[in-house]
């Protein structure tokens, strides 16, 4: 959720009769203080799992790999 809607949705809880200014006001705190955050947002979440899911991948076959070359591997002879 972008941080303009969080803040819009912290504002809407608010009262209704506080002043518009006052409104303003804490719309604007709250906003500053989720961008000091360091928040992440949904895309960046989704490529790093993009990411990671082809990472596994490419560990799953190594491994298989792996374990196919010690198993064809030459006994050591005496």
């Amino acid at each position: 959720m972008p941080l303009n809607k969080i803040a819009a949705a912290i504002a809407e809880a608010l009262p209704g009769d506080l002043s518009g200014d006052v409104r303003r006001n804490i719309n604007a705190a709250a906003q500053a203080v989720l961008e000091k955050m360091d928040l992440v947002t949904r895309e960046e979440i989704e490529v790093q799992e993009k990411i990671l899911l082809r990472t596994r991948e490419k560990l799953e076959a190594l491994e298989v790999r792996i374990t196919e070359l010690e198993q064809n591997k030459d006994p050591p002879s005496d």
